[in-house]
């Protein structure tokens, strides 16, 4: 699916984009517990998202071990060619933010591999958090919508991939 980016803060997307695998995943959770209160409302209730394939695909992400959760997380990221990220890359933009957030609710109900306790962003990610918290709630949205829109694969443009058979 093509998603239509807005150009809100792209310097924002930009340095989330900039970070590596691992510090994207950990800054969608941190921005999730600190600014997620105000956030909540809006994923689940946006008139664009699709909250029954959301919940599916959280689903078939949470019947997995959390070795392989984590793969699947980082493979979305990563944009890999799976079964899995070309589901996700199918979905409208405020749906995939409407999945990350089911992730993060997961996350807390251990359902989802969780977040180690004494995980500390870097510095890169720290900038973004702090970027994001100064900005108003519909711009956070947007920017949030942003980040998650061009994760996973697209299944009508993906190469064939050997390896997966897809």
């Amino acid at each position: 699916m093509t998603t239509g980016i807005s150009k809100i803060h792209p310097e924002m997307t930009d340095a989330f984009s900039a970070l590596d695998t691992d510090q994207q995943l950990a800054l969608l959770w941190f921005i999730y517990k600190e600014v997620g209160k105000s956030i909540t409302p809006a994923a689940p209730g946006a008139s664009t998202a699709s909250p029954t394939i959301a919940e599916g695909l959280f689903k078939q992400v949470a019947e997995m071990s959390h070795e392989e959760q984590l793969q699947i997380q980082r493979d979305l990221v990563e944009r890999k060619n799976s079964l899995i990220s070309r589901e996700y890359g199918a979905l409208s933009d405020t749906t995939k933010l409407l999945f990350w957030y089911l992730l993060a609710q997961g996350m807390d109900r251990t359902e989802i591999i969780p977040m180690p306790a004494d995980y500390q962003l870097e510095e890169g990610a720290t900038q973004c958090m702090t970027q994001l918290q100064a900005l108003d709630h519909s711009e956070q949205i947007s920017v949030l919508r942003n980040l998650v829109a061009n994760m996973g694969a697209d299944p009508d443009t993906s190469a064939h991939d050997e390896a997966t058979g897809l």
